[in-house]
Parts: C-alpha cells; sequence; structure tokens
C-alpha cells in the first residue's frame, strides 16, 4: 500500500513540475509576461484561486491557460489527496508498529531474554560488547547509535559444544505454540528485522528436535548448530537493543523493569536498590 502511494505522488509531483515549468515558459513567450508574473499566474491557476488580475489575451495563452487547468488543477488536486492518504497511512502503521512491539515484548519475556542470558553466558567476546549493552536510563539517542555500531563491528563465537543442547531443546519445545502464535500473527511479517529473528529460532528449534540424542555429536555437526546458535544470538542481541530503545521512548515503566532484568548484566535484579 505505501509503495504505490509513494509512486502515485511521485508522478504527481513529476507532472506538476512540468506543468508549472511549460507554464512558466509558455506565458513568458505568448503572454510576453515576467517570469515573476508567469509563475504568479500558474500557481494561482493551479491552486484554482484564480485572482484574474493576470489573464492570457493572446489565443496560445488562452489554450496554454486551459491545459493548466485541465491538468495542473487535476494534478494539484491528486497530489494533496495522496499526501494526504500517505499520512494516515504512515500514521496506521506506526500504531500497527506500536502493537507489533507489545508482542515483541512478549517473545523477550517468554523466550528472548532467557535465550540472550544462556548465549552471554557462554560468549567468549561478550565482554568487548558489554559495556555498550548496559542499557541505563540516562541514555540518549546517540547512545543507542553508539551500541548499534559496536555490534556491527561484534561477531559472536557461541561454540555449541559449550552449551546444554538437552536443556535449550526442552526450552524450545515448551514454547512451541508460543512461537507458533507469534509467528501467524499477520502484523509480524511488517517487521523487517523482528520476522527473521523468529524464523532463525525456529530452524534452531527444529534442528534440535531433529536430533535423537545431542550429546557426542560429531564436530561437523556441532560446527553447523555453532553456526545456527550465531544466527540467533547476533539477531537476538539487536532486536533486544531496538525493543530497548523503543522501551524508553515509549513506556518508561517497562524499560524500568527490562533495564534492571538486563541479560547482559551479571549483577542484574529485578528488586529496586
Amino acid at each position: 500500500m505505501t509503495n504505490s502511494i509513494y509512486l502515485r505522488l511521485r508522478v504527481y509531483i513529476s507532472i506538476l513540475i512540468i506543468v508549472i515549468l511549460v507554464g512558466i515558459l509558455g506565458m513568458m513567450v505568448f503572454e510576453n509576461r515576467t517570469l515573476l508574473d508567469s509563475f504568479y499566474f500558474v500557481v494561482v491557476t493551479i491552486s484554482t484561486v484564480g485572482y484574474g488580475d493576470i489573464h492570457p489575451v493572446t489565443e496560445a495563452g488562452k489554450l496554454l491557460t486551459i491545459g493548466i487547468i485541465l491538468i495542473g488543477v487535476g494534478c494539484f488536486v491528486g497530489l494533496a489527496a495522496t499526501t494526504l492518504d500517505l499520512m494516515i497511512e504512515n500514521r496506521e502503521r506506526a500504531t500497527r508498529l506500536r502493537n507489533l512491539n507489545m508482542i515483541i515484548g512478549v517473545f523477550f519475556s517468554e523466550v528472548g531474554t532467557n535465550l540472550l542470558r544462556v548465549f552471554s553466558r557462554n560468549d567468549p567476546t561478550v565482554d568487548q560488547v558489554r559495556s555498550a549493552l548496559l542499557v541505563s536510563d540516562k541514555w540518549s539517542d546517540e547512545d543507542f547509535s553508539r551500541a548499534f555500531t559496536s555490534l556491527k563491528e561484534h561477531k559472536t563465537l557461541l561454540d555449541s559444544k559449550t552449551l546444554d543442547l538437552t536443556e535449550l531443546n526442552k526450552f524450545l519445545r515448551e514454547h512451541k505454540s508460543f512461537l507458533l502464535s507469534l509467528y501467524e500473527n499477520p502484523q509480524i511479517i511488517e517487521h523487517e528485522d523482528f520476522t527473521p529473528l523468529l524464523q532463525a529460532v525456529f530452524h534452531l528449534a527444529e534442528e534440535l528436535a531433529a536430533r535423537d540424542n545431542l550429546t557426542d555429536l560429531p564436530p561437523s555437526d556441532y560446527a553447523h548448530l555453532s553456526g545456527d546458535f550465531n544466527r540467533v544470538y547476533g539477531l537476538l542481541i539487536t532486536e533486544w537493543l531496538t525493543y530497548m530503545r523503543h522501551l524508553k521512548t515509549h513506556y518508561p515503566y517497562l524499560f524500568s523493569l527490562a533495564m534492571r532484568t538486563n541479560p547482559f548484566d551479571a549483577h542484574a535484579s529485578a528488586i529496586v536498590r
């Protein structure tokens, strides 16, 4: 929907610019008007104000004015209507995204934060970015931007051999119905970052569930699972930080609890001290 609105907007703007330029040039040539008078005449004609203080006297000027009215006025009205549609669409989309962020919050409460806590404890390189992830209530947009920059330069190095695969498999099995309910939510597709994360978690759950025995796997299989874990871990960190920024902006009381239970803070506690 939004893409079609932007396309219509570009078409209307392009036509309107052409009409204005041709109208100005035509008035200067056919009616011997100055540049300012020509521009003034075209604008008042397209906007349907039409004061009448400047009007065409030549036949060519009258034909040009008819063209400006037929094309320019219709294009101007279309541009105004399309702009209004875009404003309404953006407002509705912002509302949907706020609702979707609430769903993402439930995901982190049920699954995401627990996974992050387990992964960060087994990440040998977490100390390189830990300080960048200790979000506080004093953070500004610049602080979040710096944290995102640090994450882009950080490569997660989870080793599946150091993880309790049996326990993780059990955890994901227990939350399979919950994850499926999220995946079936039609609003999820509108979130370009959360959808790949949910898909990666589903894939990891399927990989673990497909193995009858999760101990004493061959090195090649551990390496394969490590890739799946690091994919989920990297997406989780980024999405968690995005969600924290959303909470700080819109829901300070939810942000307070999320900050106190930060999975990257070894001393995190929900108890207010």
